[in-house]
């Protein structure tokens, strides 16, 4: 098949007006992403911090969106006891399963294999806590399902769009996949392009009874991932979408108001998914910038931080630094040096007799 001239591909053709407003988004989340490198940047216990904060934020948000009334202290408090508490109302049942299912994306998505199998598993996993998902997790549709809009009670609001019929559902999942493997394989547009092009025709399509919305945003965080946008991990996608759910439904209804026409106009929802992860990037900045330490030291460097606190002696010489710490001189003068920079060692006397007070 030709997907060069399919109607996913033809819709990625822009005025140069709306091209450059969407380059401009693209550049600025890509200048976080190849410049600052913020893994690299961010100690491991900082990144397992923010990781663990995610998991809880993001699994909040998700489920509140679909009306879901777990406050991120209470989807806090099922995580830490996930294995021990039994799973009483349907809010937790559907929290603990997205709980375990997002965990799993973000620590294992180098070795997830974009496919329809995938898609049913991420669906299956996240329901399987739920009781009434039972018929449907890990299954395509049986019958028609309305993307309806829906308040903070879960009240539906208003009917936004009605998707692909059931009959349908598999031929059109299976080419939705194989359009974003050609894709992928031929560099065609940018990875931001072809993610949000991705994202929208399965929201299009509805392939599930329920929990279509959770699983895009699952997907949204492994297909990001994939493609080096590390500060997924590290600001939740989700509770972003959650603060502009108005915006969400309002881009999707308008892109969705000429699906499969032959004026598709995907611009709309491009432009939010591009503003949403562009603010992920710019918050994920914000944790390098602000003023936090530990976010800005190597391993190392936090080794001799930590132990400079924890001294009973408020001074000490670059010798006694060597001596406890066992690391080369020129590395201790090195981490020294950078901690005087950022204000956080004060030096005291000049020459042999040289010490240093730690500054809170």
């Amino acid at each position: 098949m030709d997907w060069t001239t399919d109607r996913l591909s033809k819709r990625l053709t822009f005025s140069p007006e709306r091209a450059e407003a969407l380059f401009a988004a693209l550049s600025e989340i890509d200048a976080v992403k190849t410049a600052f490198r913020i893994t690299g940047k961010l100690p491991p216990q900082t990144i397992s911090r923010l990781t663990q904060s995610v998991i809880v934020t993001s699994t909040g948000a998700s489920n509140r969106i679909e009306g879901n009334r777990l406050t991120d202290e209470e989807v806090e408090a099922l995580y830490k006891n996930l294995r021990i508490r039994k799973l009483r109302t349907r809010d937790e049942q559907e929290v603990a399963g997205y709980l375990e299912t997002l965990a799993l994306v973000l620590g294992s998505y180098a070795g997830m294999k974009l496919n329809e199998a995938l898609i049913l598993q991420l669906h299956r996993d996240m329901l399987k806590y739920s009781q009434k998902d039972e018929r449907q997790r890990g299954n395509y549709k049986f019958g028609p399902n309305r993307v309806e809009a829906k308040d903070q009670s879960g009240n539906v609001v208003g009917v936004l769009f009605d998707p692909t019929p059931p009959h349908l559902t598999a031929k059109e999942m299976h080419e939705l996949v194989e359009w974003f493997g050609w894709a992928e394989a031929n560099a065609f547009k940018h990875p931001l392009i072809r993610i949000g092009n991705f994202i929208f025709e399965y929201l299009a399509i509805h392939p599930f009874q329920d929990g279509n919305g959770r699983t895009s945003r699952l997907l949204t965080n492994l297909l990001l991932l994939q493609h080096g946008y590390a500060f997924t991990a590290l600001v939740s996608h989700e509770k972003l979408i959650e603060e502009r759910k108005a915006d969400y439904y309002l881009a999707l209804n308008r892109t969705q108001s000429s699906w499969k026409s032959d004026s598709e106009d995907i611009y709309p929802w491009l432009l939010y998914f591009l503003e949403i992860v562009k603010a992920q990037a710019m918050k994920a900045l914000e944790l390098i910038e602000q003023d936090n330490i530990e976010i800005l030291l190597s391993e190392k460097q936090i080794a001799l931080w930590q132990w400079a606190q924890s001294r009973n002696h408020p001074e000490f010489s670059r010798k006694d630094a060597v001596e406890a710490l066992n690391f080369p001189p020129r590395t201790v003068e090195s981490i020294i040096k950078k901690l005087e920079g950022l204000k956080r060692l004060e030096r005291i006397g000049e020459g042999r007799s040289t010490r240093y007070r730690v500054i809170l």
